[in-house]
């Protein structure tokens, strides 16, 4: 059976480019160029994965978002035109697995689609297969084979790159991790160039740990790479 891709962006010459690089890969493309048409293909084509413009009319990407994530954990790349560290933070907050700005290369928008697909349904079968295994850090407990994170006993929601985080770092508390090393375990592919999705996932992700003190338990060591303290 195909992997079934959905593209929702109010411009044709988008979706066009992305169908073109995407069936070149032998992936099913479905479009919808509008809010309400996305979520209508969402329900009824059941795609394994949504790129999602945020400016659309009717419903904007965001609230697409927030709706789909009411029932389905599909992984979701924005493609947006909206470039700022706060659209980032903002649409990762709400949901979305990886953010790609406009102006963007094609091949890189398949490479991510490629790498998002392999992360999230190697995820699942990894959780059936997996014997019980809890990794623990202070108050914070990471069951692997429900991939979830507790806090004091209060689950924490992850997306799937903030699961693969979060073992990394549990699974060794107190080592200094460089950007590339996160990048290439979280997001399963090889590290070329800085990427900001790195620091906007980190941010996100201390934010989601503890919001008054976000430095608590991921520490920043300027010029090395990050460290999860004992």
């Amino acid at each position: 059976m195909s992997v079934k891709i959905l593209i929702a962006d109010d411009e044709k010459e988008i979706r066009n480019l992305l169908k073109l690089y995407l069936e070149n890969e032998s992936y099913e493309v479905i479009e919808a160029q509008d809010g309400i048409t996305t979520l209508e293909l969402i329900t009824k084509q059941k795609p394994d994965l949504c790129l999602l413009d945020i400016m659309m009319p009717g419903l904007d990407g965001l609230q697409v978002m927030k709706k789909i994530r009411e029932e389905s954990n599909i992984p979701i790349i924005i493609i947006s035109a909206r470039t700022a560290d706060a659209e980032r933070i903002l649409g990762l907050n709400l949901g979305a697995d990886d953010y790609i700005p406009k102006p963007f290369n094609p091949l890189e928008v398949v490479a991510r689609v490629k790498s998002q697909l392999r992360r999230f349904y190697d995820l699942g079968s990894a959780a059936a297969v997996t014997l019980k295994e809890e990794l623990k850090v202070r108050d914070l407990v990471l069951d692997t084979e429900s991939c979830m994170l507790t806090r004091n006993g209060e689950p924490v929601e992850l997306t799937p790159v903030e699961f693969k985080i979060m073992e990394l770092f549990m699974r060794s508390p107190g080592k200094v991790f460089t950007k590339q090393q996160i990048y290439e375990f979280a997001w399963g592919d090889d590290f070329i160039v800085a990427d900001n999705n790195i620091m906007v996932s980190i941010s996100k992700l201390r934010t989601k740990l503890d919001e008054e003190d976000p430095s608590k338990y991921i520490r920043t060591l300027r010029g090395l790479g990050y460290r999860m303290d004992k």
